[in-house]
């Protein structure tokens, strides 16, 4: 395996957990699934859909998202959002973030 492989593959390791991160920050406004795909899309969070909605599906049922369908429209839809819990865990998730954020540029500062 070569280095860029290897970049791609630990890379790939650092933005699992970021995932639940940021859909818990993302998530304090009701959205449905393809629109947070989107968003994360586009705030260079790229997940694929197979890994969204199961991971959606699992912090349901962990207490961290609530969900509710809208059928208002044509299509149904699934929205998605923060509960309490979820709030106060993006919260502590957010502080562990930037203590390792600063830890990581403490050991890498004179890194090029």
């Amino acid at each position: 395996m070569g280095t860029d492989e290897l970049i791609l593959s630990q890379a790939q390791e650092l933005r699992r957990g970021t995932v639940v991160l940021a859909c818990l920050a993302l998530l304090e406004e009701p959205q449905y699934g393809y629109a947070l795909l989107e968003t994360l899309g586009d705030a260079g969070i790229t997940v694929d859909g197979n890994t969204l909605y199961p991971l959606l599906r699992r912090l349901e049922k962990q207490g961290l998202l609530v969900s509710e369908w809208n059928t208002e429209q044509s299509r149904p839809r699934k929205f998605y959002r923060s509960s309490a819990e979820g709030a106060r865990v993006r919260t502590g998730l957010l502080r562990e973030w930037r203590a390792l954020d600063a830890s990581i540029a403490r050991l890498t500062k004179g890194d090029r």
